[in-house]
């Protein structure tokens, strides 16, 4: 019996056991349970964006007035859809914005929701890309599932060109879905009932990048392009950007955006702060030099001038600071905790000098993307060529500055200006005026630098020159060494340089359609020239440029010593008589330019090797007998054969 009894006790006592390990072992996965809910909690949380009230209205975006009330026209249903319910039809959903980087694509997205008073839900498309197989469409069905949930409401995706590629190139299955999923939940919108007012915005720098099946009507059926803006539209940019900044009362915004030529809205905040920060170092460096003259009376900082203590007279100039002392007064002032006092923050405000400073630092973003700053070359700075001015100002100048009656006499802007001529008589010159006196964006294109190994690539690049150019219309493209780019084709001839023949005439073609894109060519060699540009429509008016006579050469000598000031001549220098020498019969601008800086190489090395000691050292002149050095050394770029070719060449082409 106590046998019995000891194994009844055992058995319960193993049961008790077994007993508790369950209950402890089911309370742990109740404990697993609840830690992996509250994971997944935590995690659909942190899926779900957070929308975001914009403060931004259509005020705050200057300069494109044009493209604000297309938008205004767009987003009638957003605010009225009764408008489309009565007329039973659907409205845009989609809006695509295009343009380089810098323009305001960010900025006009968060002004539509600001002025429509709306949530905007931003996300940018590189959070939509998942590691996991099919996690990205379900990011994106989940995106648009919370922007219904939340309508009325505007969805903004970001650089939306990363996950939209081209089907046909994608490298990935996995960026093919995510084209068919965006697809279908564009298409599941219009589908909705039309109280599910959803904007959805997008915004590239690479509009051509994206599926094509994304841009029909329906889906992204609305593209707004903001290109690079013109010198009116830079002025009220930075009339805007400069609303909040403590400006003088008559401060020039016209001529700063006259200086500013190809940059964006992001390059002028950019000029803007850092004009600041120029202002900021000039009072901080002038309360300094007020503190080495009476640390007593340095309390406020100069505004426009230099201020002195009441009753003082004004003292010479302390001697300029080291380094070490500027570094020691601008770490005593960051370690200080005192906040500045009103009197000295007084005169404190930005001036034009600020603004100056800047334009040396912030590189626009233009220049990065092909365009070049324009030179900074007037008309006074050539010397002659006044009927091949003449004829560039009608067909570049006056179209720009008189357009209303260009269309009231029903003319046609010429498409293009050819300059034929040797080289070194200003045709690249000529160019640099053009720009400069137009204010027009300015792309310049060396002929060889668009020819590439791969194939297609030189056309892609030719493509992408004209597409800039009509983005940022009005503008001057100007092909150097056009000859290089678009020789003579023939009938054996199938290679990349007859594709990148065929790829200009056609983009040239489409000129006519889109006005105020002028094209600019300049050449040696006018008879390698494919004769297919050169008809009328594409480079229809050809200039030659040729060797200056007397005369014109009297007036490029003028120029190019400021009138015998710089550098200074001497009484027996005559420039009448230097223009008119026979030696120079087949001197070009470029010869002449070298001939007068040769001739101040000699003055300078014989000033230099005069002994320094007791002689009078008299003002340093170029003389008639530095000239005759320089002749023997300056020869013509342009021999008499090469001269007879290219009059032969300027009567063919004044046929």
């Amino acid at each position: 019996d106590s046998k019995d009894a000891s194994l009844l006790e055992s058995s319960e006592k193993r049961k008790g056991r077994l007993k508790s390990k369950g209950s402890k072992r089911k309370k742990d996965l109740q404990e697993a349970d609840g830690e992996i809910e509250a994971v997944l909690k935590r995690k659909a949380k942190a899926k779900e964006l957070e929308l975001q009230v914009s403060k931004v209205k259509f005020e705050d975006v200057g300069g494109n007035d044009t493209t604000l009330k297309e938008v205004c026209k767009m987003l009638i249903h957003m605010r009225h859809p009764e408008v489309y319910c009565h007329l039973g039809a659907t409205p845009p959903r989609g809006v695509l914005l295009h343009g380089p980087p810098g323009c305001g694509k960010t900025l006009l997205a968060h002004a539509i929701a600001g002025e429509l008073d709306l949530p905007i839900l931003k996300v940018a498309a590189t959070e939509i890309v998942s590691g996991v197989s099919g996690e990205s469409e379900q990011k994106l069905r989940e995106l648009f599932e919370q922007a219904v949930s939340n309508a009325p409401c505007v969805l903004f995706i970001d650089e939306i060109d990363a996950i939209t590629p081209k089907r046909e190139v994608a490298s990935k299955d996995m960026e093919r879905r995510i084209v068919a999923q965006l697809l279908t939940c564009m298409d599941d919108l219009n589908t909705m009932a039309m109280t599910a007012r959803v904007l959805v915005i997008g915004a590239t720098n690479r509009p051509d990048a994206l599926d094509p099946a994304l841009r029909r009507a329906g889906r992204f059926d609305r593209e707004i392009c903001l290109g690079i803006p013109d010198e009116a539209s830079r002025e009220r940019i930075l009339r805007t950007l400069c609303r909040k900044l403590r400006l003088p009362e008559s401060f020039p915004f016209c001529h700063l955006a006259h200086l500013t030529p190809g940059f964006v809205g992001a390059d002028l905040m950019a000029l803007c702060r850092e004009a600041a920060m120029s202002a900021v170092s000039r009072v901080l460096m002038a309360w300094q030099e007020q503190q080495t003259m009476d640390p007593k009376t340095a309390v406020s900082p100069p505004g426009r001038g230099r201020e002195y203590p009441m009753g003082a007279e004004p003292t010479p100039e302390p001697p300029a600071c080291s380094v070490q002392d500027e570094l020691k007064w601008l770490l005593e002032l960051l370690r200080s905790q005192d906040p500045l006092s009103e009197e000295q923050l007084q005169g404190l405000c930005i001036e034009w000098d600020d603004f100056t400073a800047a334009l040396a630092s912030v590189q626009p973003s233009a220049k990065r993307e092909g365009f070049v700053t324009v030179p900074n070359v007037t008309w006074a700075d050539i010397g002659a060529l006044e009927d091949i001015r003449e004829e560039l100002t009608m067909a570049i100048l006056a179209p720009v500055r008189n357009p209303d009656q260009f269309r009231a006499l029903g003319l046609v802007t010429p498409a293009g200006v050819l300059l034929a001529g040797p080289p070194g008589c200003g045709k690249t010159l000529l160019a640099k005026a053009v720009a400069n006196e137009s204010g027009l964006n300015f792309i310049s294109v060396k002929g060889p630098e668009l020819l590439n190994m791969y194939v297609g690539e030189s056309e892609r690049a030719v493509r992408q020159v004209f597409q800039r150019a009509r983005s940022s219309a009005p503008c001057v493209i100007f092909f150097d060494e056009v000859d290089a780019l678009c020789p003579r084709r023939s009938d054996r001839e199938t290679g990349a340089s007859v594709r990148v023949v065929n790829q200009l005439l056609t983009e040239m073609d489409g000129l006519e359609a889109r006005q105020q894109v002028f094209i600019l060519a300049a050449t040696n060699r006018p008879d390698i020239i494919d004769p297919a540009i050169l008809r009328p429509g594409r480079l229809d008016k050809t200039l030659f440029v040729g060797l200056p006579p007397p005369a014109d050469r009297l007036a490029i000598l003028k120029t190019i010593t400021k009138n015998g000031t710089r550098p200074p001549l001497g009484a027996d220098v005559s420039l009448e008589a230097l223009a008119a020498d026979l030696r120079c019969d087949c001197y070009s601008g470029a010869d002449l330019s070298a001939l007068v800086r040769e001739a101040s190489v000699c003055a300078l090395r014989q000033e230099m090797t005069r002994p320094k000691g007791g002689g009078e050292t008299g003002e340093l002149k170029v003389s008639q007998k530095h000239f005759e050095e320089a002749f023997k050394k300056v020869k013509s770029s342009i021999s008499k054969k090469d001269q007879v070719m290219y009059e032969a060449l300027q009567r063919s082409l004044s046929r």
